[in-house]
């Protein structure tokens, strides 16, 4: 694929899985046919993490992550990460105090680590770089977001007795916020986690340690939060510092040979 198609190709992911969620919502509001509503819910949950994703990958500069390795970060990184949130008792957490808010975004964020953490021990290629472990890390998020949301919205749904306005409101929300904070957040981990593989150091190490605190406080915070201001403030700050990481990071990218020009 040319350079300019895959820097683009995130809007083109965007546009196509919007326009599939509207036609499964005005076929579902058109038929009243209840085996729609899963697919509404699957499709509206997983479009913007996997645009994101996708805009991710075209500005890592020269792609450098197979397909089948993304794809497996955004199955089990998102698998293990929403086990491991369901097997805490958020309220109960809750009732006692800021700490639990923050033990929780240690253990959602050491969750989603795991998958890329698997993955550096047991991929071959070498070398590996900082800018892999971003690319792998936003897939592991954006799989963790996607299905948080999908299980938001179909608890919206029971407790609603079936109002898709409800759902509608859920899976909007979440797409703007939770599925571009949770892939940011894992992003910038792995990225730190790659980087101490790469050379281990007393330095990488620290950098490693404080990253990953950092996002444990932007996740604790994003839980704390009770405003749309604060929710878009730290939503901004994950992605910026996503995309400052992505810019330290990034490949040159290498242009492609015009046909019957020097090998």
């Amino acid at each position: 694929m040319a350079v300019g198609g895959r820097r683009w190709a995130w809007l083109a992911v965007l546009l196509v899985g919007v326009a599939l969620v509207l036609l499964v919502l005005v076929a579902l509001i058109g038929t009243r046919n209840v085996l729609l509503v899963p697919v509404l819910i699957v499709l509206g949950a997983a479009v913007v993490p996997a645009a994101f994703l996708t805009f991710v990958q075209g500005r890592s500069g020269q792609w450098q992550v197979p397909g089948s390795v993304v794809t497996v970060a955004a199955l089990l990184g998102g698998l293990i990460g929403v086990i491991a949130a369901a097997a805490i008792e958020y309220d109960t957490l809750r009732r006692l105090g800021a700490l639990p808010a923050v033990l929780i975004g240690l253990t959602e964020e050491t969750a989603k680590l795991v998958v890329p953490a698997l993955i550096l021990l047991l991929w071959r290629r070498r070398p590996r770089s900082p800018g892999d472990g971003l690319v792998i890390g936003v897939a592991s998020g954006a799989g963790f977001a996607a299905l948080e949301t999908m299980g938001y919205a179909f608890t919206a749904l029971l407790a609603s007795s079936g109002n898709l306005g409800t759902v509608e409101q859920i899976l909007l929300a979440r797409g703007l916020t939770a599925a571009v904070v949770h892939p940011s957040w894992t992003g910038v981990a792995a990225g730190a986690l790659f980087a101490l593989a790469a050379g281990p150091s007393a330095g990488r190490w620290l950098a490693f340690a404080v990253t990953l605190l950092a996002v444990v406080a932007l996740h604790a915070s994003w839980d704390a939060a009770g405003s749309p201001l604060a929710y878009a403030v730290i939503a901004l700050v994950s992605l910026g510092w996503l995309l400052w990481q992505l810019h330290r990071h990034r490949r040159p990218t290498v242009p492609t040979p015009e046909p019957g020009g020097a090998a």
